[in-house]
């Protein structure tokens, strides 16, 4: 009975090695050897600084950027979640009509109707960094507006950041927030030189 316990000890803390040590950081070289960008959390740099990460979106409120999705944590990593409010909770529909209501209040001539679910309901984990092109296109005029822009510049910068479908068949087509705000940010530049 003795050799057998010293022997279960030892194949568990052999296990524990390999699968809590050794296998961990071999995977985390893999990762970082073949896809170094994902690896490290798919930072996207500005003039060799960290914006943001394309993978987590990010609260913009100022009406010179187009604005995401609400986020049930807040846009904080270290809480992933959502409302987890059913459809038949009262709750959900007083979150929802005031994140209508903010977003026809931040974007005059939108008519509810035109109102895709997406801009105003949170994801299942609160950090989405996309929205849909529609989302995207009932911005243009604030944006435009705000930026001192032509609207049909905008529009373009819209189009250049429609993601298609994973593999041409998975998913929606989705813009990237925080991409498309710095395409934005590009666009800016170019028109004060």
């Amino acid at each position: 009975m003795g050799e057998e316990i010293k022997r279960t000890i030892k194949f568990t803390l052999v296990f524990m090695v390999l699968l809590g040590l050794v296998y961990p950081f071999v995977m985390t070289g893999i990762a970082n050897l073949l896809f170094p960008y994902q690896a490290k959390g798919s930072i996207i740099k500005v003039d060799g600084k960290p914006v943001g990460s394309e993978l987590i979106g990010q609260k913009f409120t100022d009406p010179r950027w187009f604005m995401g999705r609400p986020s049930a944590v807040d846009y904080d990593a270290t809480s992933s979640g959502g409302t987890n409010y059913a459809l038949s909770n009262p709750k959900f529909h007083e979150e929802l009509e005031k994140n209508i209501e903010e977003f026809l209040k931040k974007n005059p001539g939108v008519k509810r109707s035109e109102i895709p679910a997406d801009i105003v309901t949170s994801s299942g984990s609160g950090l989405d960094p996309h929205i849909s092109p529609e989302a995207a296109y009932l911005q243009v005029k604030r944006v435009a507006k705000a930026n001192g822009l032509p609207e049909e510049i905008v529009k373009k910068l819209v189009d250049k950041n429609i993601e298609g479908r994973f593999l041409g068949l998975f998913g929606e087509p989705r813009v990237n927030v925080l991409k498309l705000n710095l395409s934005l940010l590009e666009e800016i530049k170019k028109h004060k030189k």
